[in-house]
């Protein structure tokens, strides 16, 4: 069974990460204490976010007793459908749903939390310095036209590395998933190809390749087969001594996946971001920037009729995006900037709990 590493243990692949709050020594005896006063909010979704999220539950229930939160991490596919059913409080997604797609669902909100790179790995343990690819080249393997690593688009942005005559195995997700919609989106923006013959978005028909479940399982397909290639957040390979390649930027520089240059990305989408939160963030042109990065989105139902756990989701998202946002760096996210943060508070506004206002 595939295990994935949290900042304080292992959990099982696409398990239900529960947390439960611990009760705090010396508290006042009486009704705060009892059954009925007790909060079980549920969320399910992206596995991009799944390592802070994790780390998010502990740390924000272990300071607020009666409070249970549990995460599954099925992909922001499966959470997204989890929320038109109305089977969870809140999902979890690293694609924004368009115009249409709100259409299809319940009155909700989406609230960006947090913000990544999306890492290019690889199993090359003959090579002895890190990869680095174009744009072109990253949309000609995934195409299939790029078939072996010996392939002048690649030996050309690696000058004086051996690569081995060896072909690529291409891995891409299998599941719906919102990494793959900001992966595709970027192959979109360099590609015309890929543009007009797969497109963007959770689910695409893959030309080439072998599909693995959520990003875990992603990354152990690139860990178990030589030659090949994959994409993940940038923890999973962190996790796994995985190498990541460096991703040549509009700007000619080749920028490795870290925190800081997905948060610069993000800085060179301010203005547009102020304008809708959703707009993309890959391949911008600023110095600096990492050019698969993107931001993964709360989706959160306008209406519920349970007060306690809307008042409780409602705090626990507002710490997210204030005091929660230290623990982004720590796990290789990108902290959102405080003028993205800003909005989510008047995004939150909108929640209400059978029409009425929430604190």
């Amino acid at each position: 069974m595939s295990l994935l590493k949290t900042s304080s243990h292992w959990l099982p692949k696409a398990a239900v990460l529960t947390i439960a709050a611990l009760a705090l020594a010396g508290c006042h005896s009486g009704s705060s204490n009892s059954e009925s006063s007790s909060v079980t909010l549920t969320g399910a979704g992206s596995t991009f976010v799944t390592p802070l999220m994790s780390s998010w539950i502990k740390t924000y229930t272990g300071s607020h007793q009666n409070l249970q939160v549990n995460y599954q991490s099925i992909g922001s596919g499966g959470g997204i459908q989890q929320v038109k059913n109305g089977t969870v409080d809140f999902g979890a997604s690293d694609a924004a749903l368009s115009d249409d797609q709100l259409k299809t669902m319940p009155p909700i909100i989406q609230v960006p939390e947090a913000a990544g790179p999306v890492c290019i790995t690889y199993n090359l343990p003959e090579l002895k310095q890190p990869l680095k690819l174009s744009g072109a080249a990253l949309a000609g393997i995934y195409l299939g036209t790029v078939k072996n690593w010996s392939d002048p688009v690649i030996t050309k942005t690696n000058a004086g590395v051996k690569l081995p005559n060896l072909p690529i195995l291409v891995a891409h997700r299998s599941d719906g998933s919102g990494t793959t919609n900001i992966f595709t989106t970027y192959l979109a923006t360099v590609s015309p190809e890929w543009s007009s013959k797969i497109g963007k978005g959770i689910s695409v028909a893959w030309p080439v390749g072998l599909g693995g479940k959520g990003s875990e399982g992603v990354t152990n397909i690139v860990k178990q087969t030589h030659g090949t290639i994959g994409y993940v957040e940038l923890n999973y390979a962190t996790e796994n001594h995985l190498p990541v390649v460096a991703m040549q930027n509009p700007a000619g520089q080749f920028i490795e996946p870290t925190a800081a240059a997905a948060q610069a990305a993000l800085a060179a989408y301010n203005s547009q971001l102020a304008q809708d939160v959703r707009n993309p963030v890959v391949n911008s042109n600023q110095p600096g920037t990492y050019p698969i990065s993107g931001l993964t989105f709360l989706l959160i139902p306008k209406d519920g009729n349970n007060v306690a756990k809307r008042q409780a989701l409602k705090d626990f998202v507002e710490w997210m995006i204030t005091d929660g946002q230290s623990a982004s760096t720590q796990l290789s996210y990108a902290q959102i900037p405080s003028s993205l943060a800003s909005i989510d508070q008047k995004l939150l506004q909108q929640m209400t709990a059978n029409g009425q206002p929430l604190k």
